[in-house]
């Protein structure tokens, strides 16, 4: 299954190439909230939260009340997950809380999943060079991306699972490195990070993963036809 992805940032819609270099923005989000309301799942991330540098709280919440949203971004405590929540998020996506001292931070793990509930929590990890990478995709871990995932199962519903050495390039994805992740965990995964084809899109669909797909949604390398009303 595809899973259109919004980035939010100072207000507007972007698609960043690495996680850092701005390549797309939208200021009038209506085009793509009506484009994306034919999809059962919608992916929202709030990157001015992610990185501390304010938030998007009144556009989150609107379009949590239009699209059926997972909301991520600056999700590093429980207070911030009820808060998503309540703006009528599906499910929470935590990612670099789920980590402290270069290892899974287990008693994080299970606070929130003790307080929202395992069902809503997506837990997001994403790998760079064959490991971990948090805070931003900045600082490397000494764990794999599959050990987090074994490590963390317990704790959530859903990984998502983002390739950032492909991210934002749209020249394809690391089916690989997304097939272990899969075989790891009993849990749904959503993959990320390349993903530019219906081939991959399907071929991913058939080990059952779903795909996050951000910049070809945007350029229009990846057409939508099949979402058509």
């Amino acid at each position: 299954m595809l899973i259109p992805s919004i980035d939010l940032q100072g207000g507007r819609i972007v698609q960043l190439v690495q996680g850092e270099t701005l390549a797309i923005e939208a200021t009038d989000p209506e085009t793509w909230i009506s484009r994306f309301s034919r999809f059962p799942r919608v992916q929202l991330i709030d990157l001015d939260a992610a990185k501390g540098e304010g938030d998007n709280a009144a556009m989150v919440a609107d379009i949590c009340r239009r699209l059926p949203c997972r909301v991520g971004g600056g999700v590093r405590s429980i207070d911030r997950a009820t808060a998503v929540l309540g703006h009528g998020a599906h499910a929470v996506i935590a990612s670099s809380a789920l980590f402290r001292n270069g290892a899974v931070d287990v008693e994080f793990a299970q606070a929130l999943s003790a307080a929202v509930g395992a069902e809503r929590v997506i837990a997001a990890v994403d790998s760079r060079g064959g490991h971990v990478a948090i805070h931003g995709w900045r600082t490397m871990l000494p764990i794999r991306a599959v050990d987090a995932v074994r490590a963390l199962e317990p704790f959530c519903s859903e990984f998502l699972y983002t390739h950032v050495d492909k991210e934002g390039l749209m020249q394809g994805t690391d089916i690989d490195a997304i097939l272990a992740v899969r075989r790891a965990t009993g849990r749904r995964v959503t993959a990320a990070g390349g993903i530019t084809t219906w081939e991959e899109i399907d071929l991913l669909d058939g080990h059952q993963v779903d795909a996050v797909v951000g910049m070809a949604v945007y350029t229009g390398q990846l057409p939508l036809d099949r979402y058509a009303k």
